[in-house]
């Protein structure tokens, strides 16, 4: 059964936004500031790196880091020089 996760983080004045659809074939959307910037896929619970750019001058390279299971997906913002982000998860 395919059920959606939604999460989301501010980072360096930019709204980061990731959705994880869980199933056979789990799938990976990253917005960043409303507009698709990265769509992966993986197989089972394992996790899956999706390389994004925030539009800064000049830009900023992230990733978002995003684990289907077991249990419960979650995503973590990458970024040089920071700790890892949690990103938080969004009710929908």
């Amino acid at each position: 059964m395919r059920r959606r996760h939604h999460f989301h983080i501010e980072y360096a004045g930019h709204s980061v936004s990731a959705t994880v659809q869980t199933g056979r074939t789990p799938v990976v959307e990253v917005l960043v500031d409303g507009k698709e910037t990265g769509h992966g896929t993986t197989r089972g619970d394992q996790a899956v790196t999706l390389e994004v750019e925030l539009p800064s001058d000049p830009p900023i390279q992230v990733s978002v880091r995003a684990t289907p299971g077991p249990g419960t997906p979650q995503c973590v913002l990458l970024a040089d020089g920071v700790e890892d982000q949690v990103m938080a998860p969004r009710p929908f």
